[in-house]
């Protein structure tokens, strides 16, 4: 469910940010839409990289860790 930014032109940071709110207050702008579960479903795609998909981000992961040098057993 999209929810509406209602920005308040006092609360702004940044003289940029006081602009934007008074045109959307004013109606000369249209207000951004805000939709979490969009956003959510977004995140979740974003998270996971290509190659972790296949067999070959293991591979690649076990690569990079994997030690360089031979270490001895104690006796």
């Amino acid at each position: 469910m999209p929810d509406e930014v209602k920005p308040n032109p006092s609360e702004s940071p940044t003289q940029d940010a006081q602009l934007a709110a008074e045109n959307i207050a004013s109606g000369e702008e249209k207000a951004p839409g805000v939709d979490i579960e969009e956003d959510y479903k977004a995140a979740q795609q974003l998270s996971v990289s290509g190659i972790d998909r296949t067999g070959e981000g293991a591979k690649a992961a076990e690569e990079v860790t994997a030690p360089k040098q031979e270490v001895g057993q104690s006796e």
